[in-house]
């Protein structure tokens, strides 16, 4: 007997959706959120100190685009 693994999306940057690279879009699809609000989650986190910012650009580089 043999079990297969759920299959969960994968984390890619939509081609329709997304506001400047598809980041946020990509990861609310991913985890079933609302893009809206992973949007405005990113833009109070960048209110805070860190590297929130060039996390996204990083996220920009290496996630690959939706097919």
């Amino acid at each position: 007997m043999s079990y297969a693994a759920p299959t969960s999306p994968r984390l890619t940057r939509p081609r329709e959706g997304r506001m400047i690279a598809g980041v946020c879009a990509g990861i609310a699809n991913r985890f079933g959120w609302s893009p809206t609000t992973v949007r405005i989650v990113f833009v109070l986190s960048c209110l805070l100190p860190g590297p929130q910012f060039l996390l996204y650009l990083a996220l920009w580089v290496i996630v690959p685009k939706e097919r």
